[in-house]
C-alpha cells in the first residue's frame, strides 16, 4: 500500500479542507510526519484508517467524533483517499453518517454514510462501487487486515506497540500468519508432525514386537527377562543392553547345548 493524497474535511479538529500530497514528500518512498502535540498527527492517520475501514481506532472512532466542532454546518465530514493497493491506484472517499440543516424549513436532518470507490485506467477514473458493503469489502480484501490488525501493525498507534507484545501468543501468531506468507512453513510443520506420529506409531510397534520376542526367548530358555531391560522396552532409557542379555542367553544356551550333546556320548559308550 503507498498514500499518494490524503484530503479531510470537517474531519477531526480540521474545521475546513486539508490536503497533503504525500508523494511530493516521499519520493523515496520514506517520509516523516511531524509536529508538536495537537497539531493533528493522529488525525491525519485516523483518517487513513476511517477512509479504509469507516471506522478509526478507539473511542475517537464514535462517529459523533469523527466531525470537527468549528465546521460550519453546511460543510460535510468528508476522507478523500488516493493511494495505490494491490497494483491499483484507488480514490476511496467516506463520509460518515452525519445531521446537517434542512434545506426547507427549521431543524435537522440525517445524511446517511457514503463510500465510492474508484480506479485509475488509461481512461481516467472508472467507478468500482458506491455502496458501503461493496467497497469495503473490495478494499479488505486487498488489504488483507483486518481494522483491528491494521491499526495494530500498519499504524501502531502510540502505546499499542506494548499491548501487541503483551498479546496472547495465539493472538499474535494469527496476525503474523495474515501479515507474512508463511503458508509453505506451515505445510512443512504440518507435514514434519505427521512424520513425527508416523515414526512414533511405528516405533511403539518395534517396542512391542521386541517385547514379544524377548518374552518368547526368555520362554524357551526357561530364563526370566532382567527387570533392568524394562525401561528400554518402553523407551524410558537408550542402550545396547537388550542385544547383550539376548547374546549372553544364546552363550549360555550353546553351551547347553554342547554339555548335552557330551552328555549322550557318554550316555552311549555307557550302553
Amino acid at each position: 500500500m503507498r498514500l499518494h493524497t490524503l484530503t479531510l474535511t470537517a474531519f477531526g479538529p480540521f474545521a475546513g479542507t486539508e490536503t497533503v500530497r504525500v508523494d511530493e514528500v516521499a519520493r523515496d518512498g520514506l517520509f516523516l510526519l511531524w509536529g508538536p502535540t495537537g497539531a493533528g498527527k493522529t488525525t491525519l492517520l485516523d483518517a487513513v484508517v476511517f477512509a479504509l475501514y469507516g471506522t478509526v481506532p478507539g473511542a475517537r472512532g464514535e462517529a459523533r467524533r469523527l466531525r470537527s466542532d468549528h465546521a460550519d454546518a453546511a460543510t460535510r465530514t468528508e476522507v478523500s483517499c488516493e493511494l495505490t493497493l494491490a497494483g491499483e491506484r484507488l480514490l476511496v472517499v467516506r463520509r460518515p453518517e452525519q445531521t446537517r440543516p434542512k434545506k426547507r424549513g427549521t431543524g435537522e436532518t440525517t445524511e446517511q454514510a457514503k463510500l465510492t470507490v474508484q480506479r485509475h485506467t488509461a481512461d481516467g477514473w472508472e467507478p468500482v462501487s458506491t455502496r458501503i458493503d461493496e467497497g469495503s469489502e473490495y478494499l479488505r480484501v486487498r488489504l488483507g487486515l483486518s481494522a483491528e490488525q491494521f491499526c495494530q501493525v500498519v499504524l501502531l498507534p502510540q502505546g499499542d506497540f506494548a499491548r501487541f507484545l503483551r498479546a496472547e501468543p495465539e493472538d499474535r501468531g494469527r496476525l503474523l500468519r495474515t501479515l507474512f506468507d508463511v503458508d509453505r512453513f506451515a505445510r512443512a510443520e504440518d507435514w514434519l508432525a505427521g512424520e513425527r506420529r508416523a515414526a512414533e506409531e511405528e516405533l511403539r510397534a518395534d517396542r512391542h514386537r521386541v517385547s514379544t520376542l524377548l518374552h518368547r526367548v526368555a520362554q524357551i530358555a526357561d530364563v526370566e527377562v532382567p527387570e533392568e531391560l524394562a525401561p528400554e522396552l518402553v523407551g524410558a532409557r537408550p542402550g545396547a543392553s537388550v542385544g547383550a542379555w539376548v547374546t549372553g542367553v544364546r552363550g549360555r544356551a550353546a553351551e547347553r547345548l554342547v554339555a548335552a550333546a557330551a552328555e549322550a556320548v557318554d550316555a552311549v559308550v555307557a550302553r
